[in-house]
């Protein structure tokens, strides 16, 4: 995934959510590499040294040339791996050290900044790969002021929810080599595990014959991921109806379902509509905006879509489907696992014999294609049918209501 790996003297930085598996990936690296006789050191200053041991054991056996040093103390931390002299040291996590000269808290702007300029020097001087662990926002974006990304040779991601088995390490930023190269791994008892060909994780359980179900192949790096776009449509029962995404942008979903309203005639404004991306990944490329359109209307009408058709575009305000980047690789990626047609914008190139590249310019005409010319009809239909029950019900138990109340009055006057 990084060009060179862990280069000697430089300075890598990782982020990621809280329990996605940050520290069980970089004991497996450090465990790796005190394996082949180098020393490593574990500066630990969130967790104490036995609590450590004990993670790294479930891992498997221990090298002997495996260091650990509990401390929050900056100062004490660079001594060490200075007297120690190692080939790796990692620190977690680079927000929880501080220098007490300085007096700020651990965590401050400052005290980061402190930390990650020392330990930039240290890898200089000492010729140690230095990998520095981050923590993250509340959207999911590094902490810490942006210049801090200026400070390290390297910018790694680690990504997936920590309900799934699925991990992405991402590189975002990469001194000596391409950036945005992937790696992807499987959490498991032992730790994490290369996977090679990802697409049973992502489509083993899929159910083609279920409406709001659509597939998309992402490009990440130089591998294209084939995932599965969930959508789902109800009733509203509050004034104003929800937009729920998950894996998806929450932005997007709601552009997605404006055009879809506007362009093709899905009647959604009385529909909840909820988007997920199976398997716990994200699809927040422009490229994710045709399967979603497809699986929100998939869901509204309550037509499945075929089950061997993937598809992929960027959808505009004004309804058409744009071209997106890296089609030959998607293509080649739906071919490999069977998909035998592939919905694309009208100006993406030929692509493998084994697969059908259907060509549309407009959400409409992909919906008309993948659905059927009167999916349209049948959202309104769908939507109308739902008030016209809703419409009964009420007016039902309006008359049961004032029924009741009859009988109640009734009942009092014979009481007295």
């Amino acid at each position: 995934m990084l060009a060179g790996g862990l280069v000697p003297g430089s300075v890598t930085l990782v982020f990621g959510e809280p329990g996605v598996g940050k520290s069980t990936l970089l004991l497996q690296v450090m465990a790796s590499t005190a394996g082949r006789g180098r020393p490593v050191l574990l500066v630990s200053a969130e967790e104490s040294a036995p609590q450590v041991r004990a993670r790294a054991e479930r891992l498997g056996p221990l090298p002997e040339s495996l260091y650990v040093l509990a401390t929050t103390d900056l100062t004490e931390a660079e001594a060490a791996a200075r007297q120690l002299r190692p080939a790796l040291v990692v620190v977690d996590s680079v927000q929880t050290v501080a220098d007490p000269a300085m007096g700020a808290s651990a965590g401050a702007l400052s005290q980061v900044r402190a930390a990650v300029e020392a330990f930039a020097g240290l890898a200089r001087s000492t010729g140690a790969a230095v990998v520095l662990v981050g923590h993250v926002t509340k959207d999911g974006d590094l902490a810490g002021p942006r210049a801090l990304e200026h400070l390290v040779d390297t910018v790694v991601a680690f990504e997936g929810d920590r309900h799934h088995a699925l991990r992405l390490l991402r590189a975002v930023k990469h001194r000596f080599g391409p950036a945005g190269e992937v790696g992807l791994f499987e959490m498991g008892d032992r730790g994490l595990a290369d996977v090679p060909d990802p697409a049973p994780l992502l489509l083993g359980d899929r159910r083609s014959d279920v409406a709001g179900s659509a597939v998309t192949a992402l490009v990440e790096g130089r591998r294209s991921l084939v995932v599965e776009v969930q959508a789902l449509t109800t009733g509203t029962v509050a004034g104003t109806p929800r937009r729920t995404a998950l894996g998806v942008d929450a932005r997007r979903l709601t552009t997605v379902v404006a055009v879809l309203e506007a362009r093709a005639g899905i009647l959604l404004a009385e529909l909840d509509v909820f988007a997920s991306v199976a398997g716990g990944l994200r699809a927040t490329e422009p490229s994710a905006d045709l399967p979603l359109a497809l699986a929100v209307a998939s869901a509204a009408t309550g037509v499945p879509l075929p089950a061997d058709l993937l598809s992929s575009g960027e959808v505009g305000l004004a309804g058409e489907v744009r071209q997106v980047i890296g089609a030959d690789r998607r293509l080649a990626e739906a071919a490999r696992l069977g998909f035998t047609r592939v919905l694309v914008p009208r100006a993406t190139p030929a692509g493998p014999s084994d697969v059908t590249a259907i060509r549309v310019s407009s959400v409409a005409e992909a919906i008309s294609v993948a659905l059927g010319p009167s999916a349209r009809g049948r959202a309104g239909r769908a939507t109308g049918a739902t008030a016209e029950v809703t419409t009964e019900v009420t007016a039902g138990a309006i008359a049961e209501v004032t029924a009741m109340a009859g009988r109640g009055m009734a009942h009092q006057g014979r009481l007295r």
